[in-house]
């Protein structure tokens, strides 16, 4: 057990020998090294008259739902 143990620890430190050496690593990169495109859609803030909507058709839907549990 100590040795498979020993192994894995030699293997994990020769492993990150080799990626740290190398120029393509796996090591996630910081937000100023990655360039995104700009997104296809743009957020827009809802109205009040749209939220209220929402919220309404919210309840609605668990109100359906606790009267189809209670059904039961």
């Amino acid at each position: 057990m100590t040795r498979l143990s020993l192994t894995l620890a030699a293997a994990t430190v020769l492993g990150g020998l080799a990626l740290g050496v190398g120029s393509a690593t796996a090591a996630p990169m910081g937000p100023g090294g990655v360039q995104t495109e700009a997104p296809a859609y743009t957020q827009v803030r809802m109205t009040h008259r749209e939220r209220m909507m929402h919220r309404k058709m919210m309840k609605r839907k668990m109100m359906k739902r606790k009267m189809m549990m209670n059904r039961m």
